[in-house]
């Protein structure tokens, strides 16, 4: 039995799991927005890749939160 999984309780678990599913649809609202709009190539690319890395960075801190060492 893997004991890392014990330590999470299932309130986190369950409120984890909400807060990626909720965050997932704003970031897949903004790319379709992204390309709704219609933003000119570099402009467009920019603002993918500071969601590509802002989606990362939220995950790597979901991911360290239940390690209990989130980055913010």
């Amino acid at each position: 039995m893997n004991t890392a999984l014990a330590l999470i309780s299932n309130n986190a678990a369950v409120n984890s799991l909400i807060y990626l599913i909720c965050i997932g649809i704003v970031f897949w609202l903004l790319w379709w927005l992204i390309q709704y709009v219609g933003l000119p190539e570099p402009f467009a690319k920019v603002a993918k890749v500071i969601l590509a890395v802002a989606a990362v960075l939220i995950l790597i801190n979901i991911l360290l939160g239940f390690a209990g060492h989130p980055i913010f």
